[in-house]
């Protein structure tokens, strides 16, 4: 890629604004008595969190292996997704770069900026095609390239990640909601090396933390000062904050969990493999798989009648529905109604 300048990419009223501080949250006295912030005395969450978040960032620099000034934390990755939208992308104006098929929302963050969306289609093994990316970036001039690897909703990691990274003369953003599944090397490895690349991850899915909504992402000091200073102040909120700090305390327990997963997918993978009405299962590196079916919205039906919840991906993905791992029981009873389909 040509020589990088973040400054050329970033929205020119983004580069004038001023970020947010709170007096309290840059001190660090004993028995403050807060007077400043309008808060209530009363209650056990009466306080506003730590804006900056300096507890949790040293947890998850030192979990990651990478300086608390490279790591911007958001209320789930979708508030990431729609920052770094905000901050590189003017609206009217630019456009983003995203697979096809791929998670949605990066569509619509852009959509809701008023940027165009333009989609790089993927080839029948669900892999970016080198000269369809080459005719993209040729022809069009889109400021961030989003990557989804293990890619949702196809569950396969995205080969020759690098060479899209070096690339694309944009920012590029590698979405890795799903890396703890997969045995690929995380992009996180490749930021020194990049100063274009923006690696997001998140606690919704491996971790088993959705509910607390905290995603995490990991840039060059430049970009994530830029994100700092847009996002609002007290965007993760103080129980998120402490169960995430709790959860890299007690990483055994993560770590139990992870196995788990990893064994259920293994055995459902299995189970699947003797189901009649199953025309195809491709490779995951995630915690769900994308099967091909032969009737595949008798199918769906038939799952929703046993109160059993899966997402469909017809038309898009033609004859296919997405399926992520559960429990043992949960595993159990969704092969037993598949089962029994065409018995």
């Amino acid at each position: 890629m040509t020589t990088f300048t973040i400054n050329n990419l970033v929205r020119k009223n983004i580069l004038d604004l001023q970020p947010y501080t709170s007096y309290r949250d840059q001190q660090n006295p004993e028995n403050p008595v807060l007077l400043d912030a309008n808060e209530s005395p009363f209650g056990a969450h009466n306080r506003y969190p730590d804006s900056t978040q300096k507890k949790l960032k040293s947890k998850l620099a030192d979990y990651k292996n990478i300086s608390h000034k490279c790591i911007a934390v958001g209320n789930g990755s979708d508030e990431l997704i729609d920052l770094i939208i905000r901050i590189f992308c003017e609206p009217k104006k630019d456009s983003i770069l995203v697979m096809d098929p791929s998670f949605a929302m990066y569509g619509f963050y852009a959509s809701v900026n008023e940027n165009k969306v333009i989609k790089l289609n993927l080839n029948n093994d669900f892999e970016i095609n080198k000269e369809y990316f080459f005719d993209e970036i040729k022809n069009s001039s889109s400021k961030v390239f989003f990557i989804c690897s293990p890619n949702n909703p196809t569950g396969n990691s995205i080969g020759n990640l690098e060479f899209f990274i070096r690339n694309y003369d944009g920012i590029v953003v590698v979405d890795e909601a799903y890396i703890e599944f997969s045995k690929k090397d995380s992009a996180l490895l490749l930021l020194e090396k990049y100063p274009n690349l923006i690696v997001l991850q998140t606690f919704s899915k491996a971790w088993g933390m959705a509910g607390a909504r905290v995603g995490v992402a990991c840039a060059s000091e430049e970009i994530i000062k830029l994100i700092n200073t847009v996002k609002a102040p007290y965007n993760v909120n103080s129980i998120s904050q402490e169960l995430i700090i709790n959860a890299l305390d007690e990483q055994e327990i993560f770590n139990e969990n992870l196995k788990n997963i990893l064994t259920e997918r293994e055995w459902l993978e299995n189970e699947l493999k003797s189901v009649p009405c199953v025309n195809k299962i491709f490779p995951t590196d995630a915690n769900f798989f994308l099967i091909r079916f032969k009737d595949t919205e008798g199918i769906y039906q038939a799952l929703l009648n046993e109160n059993i919840f899966t997402s469909k991906r017809t038309p898009h993905i033609p004859k296919c529905i997405r399926i992520n791992v559960g429990s043992r029981d949960e595993n159990l009873k969704l092969i037993n109604v598949l089962k029994n389909i065409n018995s």
